[in-house]
């Protein structure tokens, strides 16, 4: 059954009813098939922050709606070229007051695959570099006053912000969120690693992907980042996110990134070679983020736990939990497996990755037990899948399940 996300009841979460919204995840997650099955990427929607009478922060020359939007229809237009099969959606492409809402909204009538969201920061004329959020609970009070920021457009619109009056982005109701989205979540977090990874290589300081309860992430119904590009309130973080080479530079490296995520979606992920040749072949080095790309085809899983060798088949589509990524092979009586049983390894650009047990094409079992690895201490264990022994992308393998 194809869903319509833009029908979905996953708003509002109001105080008092979060026995209602745990009840809606039970039915998300353990209703049989999964209730929310995003395709291979075809629509993004990239959301320049603030316009029109909302400046957002500023510097000394630049005001945060302007460098937004810049890099907003910088990248829109190189995802264009490289991908003109793709269908890229701007909530603003001019300078216009666009509501929260409405942003979310756009994205979601849509039915749109990906949602960036381009800001920029602001605080003391010492704090500089890039930092990339998701949807979750401050962890600070430096993300709260973020979220906070980037909130208090809705004071702005017409009604004052009278319809988010009863909007709850209390603890409970983010959790709650967080689990009704699991899987789009994950490749939230997946994207924004990459994003980071290429702000880096820029020379860009890199705060983290971090999480917070920005109302516009809330609303969306497909993986969803927020991207603070740097610091308007720090004279050389303006020097360079306020002018075009800077954006331009930005705007690539987010390009990069949306590549390196649309191939791991779509079934091509993999390691590159080159952050293969860096890692040392002296003790096996444990990597907790996800892959990132290379064009290497992934060769097919190999049992390694030899106390359990005849217990499980590894043909058809199988859903696992991908818990390691070592530079050299290990046993199953390994002390980094921490226990763990019927584990299976494969290789993929230069490294031995391994996984536990499968779940077949129950996909909820495999996102319950990926929780509990991470509870185990595997911080980076993800869900995967496998058909007939080689690595697949998730959504090729839920519209395997649907059929």
């Amino acid at each position: 059954m194809q869903i319509d996300r833009t029908k979905l009841p996953f708003l509002p979460m109001y105080k008092g009813n979060v026995m209602r919204t745990f009840l809606f995840v039970l039915l998300v997650f353990y209703g049989g098939k999964p209730y929310f099955s995003q395709k291979s990427i075809e629509t993004i929607v990239i959301d320049a922050g603030h316009g029109g009478k909302d400046p957002g922060c500023h510097g000394k020359f630049s005001k945060e709606k302007h460098v937004c939007l810049s890099m907003a229809l910088k990248l829109g237009a190189l995802i264009e070229k490289k991908y003109p099969e793709l269908k890229v959606i701007y909530t603003r492409d001019t300078d216009v007051f666009v509501e929260l809402g409405e942003r979310a909204n756009i994205a979601n009538r849509a039915k749109a695959d990906l949602f960036i969201c381009i800001h920029a920061n602001a605080a003391s004329p010492a704090a500089y570099g890039t930092e990339t959020y998701v949807l979750g609970l401050h962890r600070s009070e430096s993300q709260q006053k973020v979220a906070s920021r980037e909130n208090s457009i809705i004071e702005l619109e017409e009604d004052g912000g009278a319809q988010y009056k009863n909007f709850d982005l209390s603890p409970d109701a983010i959790i709650a969120k967080r689990l009704q989205l699991s899987v789009f979540l994950d490749h939230a977090i997946m994207f924004a690693q990459y994003l980071q990874a290429e702000f880096k290589k820029l020379g860009r300081r890199d705060r983290g992907v971090k999480q917070a309860g920005f109302m516009v992430l809330y609303r969306t119904t497909m993986p969803s980042v927020l991207i603070e590009t740097g610091f308007l309130t720090n004279p050389g973080e303006e020097g360079f996110i306020g002018k075009e080479a800077g954006q331009n530079k930005m705007a690539n490296a987010m390009l990069v990134a949306f590549e390196k995520y649309k191939r791991s979606i779509e079934g091509n992920d993999a390691t590159s070679s080159t952050e293969s040749q860096n890692i040392s072949e002296e003790k096996p080095k444990e990597t907790d983020q996800e892959p990132t790309v290379t064009n290497e085809a992934p060769q097919n899983t190999t049992f390694i736990d030899k106390v359990n060798e005849s217990s499980e088949k590894n043909t058809g589509l199988i859903f696992r939990v991908q818990i390691l990524s070592l530079n050299s092979t290990i046993t199953g009586d390994s002390p980094r497996l921490k226990g763990e049983e019927n584990t299976y390894q494969y290789k993929q650009g230069g490294l031995y990755k391994y996984c536990t047990k499968g779940f077949g094409k129950d996909l909820k079992s495999a996102v319950n037990y990926k929780v509990q690895m991470r509870e185990k201490g595997f911080n980076g264990a993800f869900v995967v899948a496998f058909l007939d022994g080689e690595r697949i992308g998730i959504e090729k393998a839920i519209k395997l399940v649907e059929k």
